[in-house]
């Protein structure tokens, strides 16, 4: 099995002439972030994708931005995605990742609402993936294990950081039986590692952060073995490292306490060496 590893958009200081030159120097195999909306820089963005060779995997955020409107309906959200599909269909994405629904459904809304996740996918014809994430629908394993009890076609991102802000501990450690569930219905995998008091410890690279870093890494292992016993040719991972009160600031001069490229390129080389042997 083949791993490719993408370079996100979110936390990116620059253009996209330079996202795609480090995406190549890190050896990084495409790209993950939304599509434009203008169509000029629409155009421009898959002429440059096109160019360097590299893959999309397409960003789609639903309720009106990254943390959702709490009064928007679930139709507001399947309309979000909609138009976020059609938006991206022209640069031919390898699928679409999105941040979808709403913490606060109850489970027959949960359930009916990522139904018809799978209707748009069925109707345009691209995979659509759900991403776990705080504030969305899939905001703890126990949800999310419910929601793909009832819909058994639906594939997920993996991003199990939020999991442990939101448990407060390395809570895929609890319960193996539901951690291989979860996986088996994995089909990308944000390699960011989160901790017990956030989505995002403030420097993998760090010998304090050794253990979070080896639990991260240990339910990566079980979603890249259910897929390779399963015969997928490809999995994707993206070291997802941000910004927006993710990556950690000295108080006062708000100077960053590492460099997010510098980390998420270091977790990329991670990853290759972790998985990449089968290339």
């Amino acid at each position: 099995m083949k791993l490719e590893i993408y370079k996100p958009l979110w936390g990116h200081v620059g253009s996209i002439e330079d996202a795609i030159s480090q995406a190549i120097e890190a050896g990084f195999d495409g790209i993950e972030g939304p599509v434009p909306a203008d169509p000029g820089k629409r155009k421009r963005f898959g002429a440059l994708l096109k160019e360097s060779g590299l893959s999309l995997i397409a960003e789609v955020t639903t309720g009106g931005n990254y943390v959702p409107d709490p009064t928007a309906h679930p139709g507001d959200h399947l309309e979000d995605l909609r138009e976020g599909i059609e938006r991206s269909l022209p640069l031919k994405p390898r699928f679409v990742n999105t941040q979808a629904g709403l913490d606060a459904w109850n489970l027959e809304m949960q359930i009916e609402f990522h139904r018809r996740i799978l209707d748009l996918e069925s109707e345009y014809g691209i995979p659509i993936s759900v991403e776990t994430h705080r504030s969305r629908s899939m905001f703890h394993p126990w949800v999310t294990r419910e929601i793909l009890e009832a819909v058994p076609d639906l594939s997920i991102t993996c991003d199990f950081s939020h999991w442990c802000c939101v448990t407060e501990r390395l809570v895929m450690n609890d319960d193996l039986v539901m951690l291989a569930f979860i996986a088996s219905r994995c089909r990308h995998v944000h390699a960011r590692v989160g901790y017990d008091q956030g989505p995002q410890v403030p420097d993998p690279r760090a010998p304090e952060y050794a253990e979070a870093v080896a639990s991260h890494r240990a339910w990566w292992e079980v979603i890249w073995n259910l897929r390779e016993d399963s015969e997928c040719e490809i999995t994707t991972m993206t070291p997802e490292f941000g910004t927006d009160g993710y990556l950690h600031l000295e108080p006062y001069t708000r100077k960053p306490v590492a460099d997010l490229w510098e980390v998420n390129a270091w977790m990329g080389r991670q990853l290759r060496e972790w998985f990449g042997k089968g290339m």
